[in-house]
């Protein structure tokens, strides 16, 4: 049976040609009918279609129209139902997050690749972490700190000397950005049940905003971070080449 295919893409010249020209082909679906959705851009995009159609229940199969694609497959638009009737289809669950801010004010966010606090001037942040309600570092002096999904270990998490995760780990990778105090303090690893919260002390002098996939809130008192199991984000891969074998693969290049 020939599916019905929803093409989305970025903003991007190649990615809004490429769109034209895979619709003129395969026709085109909405996304509340289709039985495949095909995201065309860079991760950035592959993480905004994942958010905007989290309530369809639809799988996402993208193809590369940016620059790294990391959650993206390449772009080849001449075989495109043969490669889709044989995509292998990766399940992950995001990051739920609260965040507090100082005029009392709460905000929430899904986050597939990470939660994280940066420091929003000019002196280091200072952050108080506690797992399932208890304390375990009293004060982490640095730039920020994030939680990681194994999905997002390969993103700004690696870029911070974070762990890469394997994709079917039950672990999520609280890593530090350039801290001070306790000195070179990478962070821990973490079992996906665990329930994180920060917060910030000294918010007045040392402003810090929060970052879920890049859905920022400013002058943030506390964060608290769980994983999300009830949602979840179905992508699909060519075979031989999901997120197992990215992930892989990232540590040896």
């Amino acid at each position: 049976m020939t599916k019905r295919i929803a093409f989305l893409a970025s903003d991007a010249d190649v990615a809004q040609s490429s769109r034209s020209s895979l619709v003129k082909r395969y026709g085109n679906a909405a996304p509340r009918d289709a039985d495949v959705i095909v995201a065309l851009g860079g991760d950035g995009f592959m993480l905004r279609t994942l958010h905007n159609t989290q309530h369809l229940d639809v799988p996402v199969y993208g193809m590369n129209r940016g620059t790294i694609g990391f959650l993206m497959n390449e772009y080849d638009d001449s075989n495109l139902l043969e490669r889709l009737s044989q995509a292998e289809e990766e399940v992950i669950n995001p990051l739920a997050m609260k965040a507090m801010d100082q005029s009392g004010k709460l905000h929430e966010a899904l986050a597939i690749n990470e939660v994280s606090l940066l420091r929003a001037g000019p002196q280091a942040a200072r952050l108080k972490i506690s797992v399932d309600g208890r304390v375990r570092l009293e004060e982490l002096v640095c730039d920020g700190a994030l939680l990681s999904t194994p999905a997002g270990s390969t993103a700004y998490n690696y870029s911070a000397h974070g762990p890469i995760l394997p994709i079917g780990s039950d672990v999520l990778a609280l890593t530090a950005i350039a801290a001070f105090r306790p000195r070179r303090w990478r962070g821990a690893l973490l079992p996906k049940t665990a329930n994180v919260r920060f917060d910030v002390l000294d918010a007045d002098k040392r402003p810090v905003m929060a970052d879920a996939d890049s859905i920022s809130f400013p002058d943030i008192d506390w964060v608290e971070i769980r994983s999300e199991p009830k949602v979840r984000h179905r992508i699909l891969f060519d075979p031989g080449h999901g997120l197992e074998e990215r992930l892989i693969s990232e540590q040896f290049t």
